[in-house]
């Protein structure tokens, strides 16, 4: 069973910053993709961003050029970088982790709020 835990979250106000993290445990293969999604209320789940074991990223249209993902292989972390935020980023961010083999595995999320 893998373990998938986020951080970061909080209260920001617009144009400000947060950095969330997600930690994968227990995973008996390599992780192939790593994903942040949010949920704002009464909206669909989208796709934030998305990192591949190989470094390729890809970005949801109302975020490119504000966030930056990454990750650290070695520890089966990833961040997810937010510079000028709005208040429509106000959401659950949820991060996806999908094993070489085997099941997609989310976190329980953690909010982000953007208000002044």
């Amino acid at each position: 069973q893998v373990q998938v835990v986020e951080s970061g979250g909080g209260l920001v106000q617009p144009g400000g910053s947060l950095r969330l993290s997600c930690a994968a445990s227990g995973s008996r293969s390599s992780i192939y993709l790593m994903d942040w999604y949010r949920q704002a209320p009464g909206k669909q789940r989208e796709l934030v961003a998305r990192i591949s074991s190989g470094g390729s990223t890809n970005y949801g249209d109302s975020v490119k050029g504000r966030f930056t993902i990454s990750r650290d292989n070695a520890n089966n972390t990833m961040y997810l970088q937010m510079n000028s935020l709005k208040p429509e980023d106000t959401a659950v961010y949820y991060c996806r982790v999908l094993p070489l083999y085997g099941p997609d595995y989310w976190g329980q999320g953690t909010q982000v709020t953007v208000s002044s």
